[in-house]
């Protein structure tokens, strides 16, 4: 296949990903007007409209609905194949990459990275700003970010999800609590206490969900948007936090908390990276994506 039918062939790919000629232009750093092209050259070479514009953005027509999976499968066979000749050695490489990550992610994921790093890519560099769930879809797509690690399910057809865990919650009091004891809550004892809760746009709505379910949003007495505060409330408190267990844990390990389980289920976090659709990726990019996947995902 020449590297011009190549090329239309990853733009079609991505306009079917993305739904959007502006999200595939800006993954593959060209202009709208090129898209826009390349869109027709695709439209007269396979005799059919392909895409048509809805108030949703592009909508595949049956012929693109047919295409996509042959074309995606071709396209990664070949991309895997140059990816092959193309060297990005971590263990000499020098890099650096852009994440965002929520102030959850900070504290149990970031050190996870940087001590794989220190044995794996000793040449690589991380910058890492603050989670902005709003924004990270378009900092990704205008590269000014490579990935995002968040909790809230992003659908999305311009950027790729990649899993990689369930999360489920803990309760989390301080080490000498005059009441709570043992190693699991009873609905009554948790009943019975005042609560804080971390609410807002970085996900976690289950604990509070699971509080107005019970009628006990009056004995919330804090709210907040951060976890990182939390464990120096708690540990000269008498409140109850239930928080995700793998931070809960990291907690438990720097400060006078204790860990108890919950009288009740409350639904599981997704965590996932987000990034650039694999066709949009430079080498060193594929690279961090599986690099970061390896060593955080269960």
């Amino acid at each position: 296949m020449a590297d011009f039918d190549l090329n239309l062939v990853r733009t079609f790919v991505l306009l079917y990903e993305t739904r959007s000629v502006t999200a595939t232009a800006q993954a593959l750093h060209v202009t709208q007007p090129t898209i826009s092209y390349s869109l027709q050259k695709l439209r007269r070479r396979f005799g059919d409209e392909l895409f048509r514009r809805t108030g949703a953005g592009l909508a595949p027509t049956t012929t693109a609905r047919e295409l996509y999976e042959p074309l995606h499968a071709a396209l990664a066979s070949i991309e895997a194949a140059v990816s092959g000749t193309q060297t990005f050695d971590p263990a000499t490489a020098r890099a650096g990459f852009t994440l965002c990550l929520s102030d959850l992610g900070e504290v149990s994921l970031l050190p996870r990275l940087m001590a794989a790093l220190r044995t794996q890519a000793p040449g690589i560099t991380l910058t890492v700003r603050a989670l902005d769930v709003v924004n990270a879809e378009d900092q990704v797509s205008r590269g000014e970010i490579d990935a995002f690690i968040a909790s809230p399910l992003i659908s999305s057809h311009r950027i790729a999800r990649v899993p990689l865990f369930d999360e489920d919650y803990v309760g989390v009091v301080a080490a000498n609590h005059p009441r709570l004891r043992g190693k699991r809550l009873t609905t009554a004892a948790l009943d019975a206490e005042q609560h804080v809760t971390v609410f807002g746009p970085t996900g976690h709505e289950g604990p509070r969900k699971a509080l107005e379910a019970r009628g006990l949003l009056p004995s919330v007495v804090l709210e907040m948007t951060r976890f990182a505060s939390l464990p120096y409330l708690i540990q000269n408190s008498q409140l109850v936090a239930m928080v995700p267990r793998d931070v809960a844990t990291v907690f438990a390990g720097n400060h006078p908390v204790r860990l108890l389980e919950l009288p009740f289920e409350i639904e599981p976090v997704r965590v996932s990276i987000y990034a650039r659709h694999s066709h949009a990726r430079s080498a060193p990019q594929r690279w961090l994506i599986e690099f970061m996947h390896q060593v955080l995902a269960r």
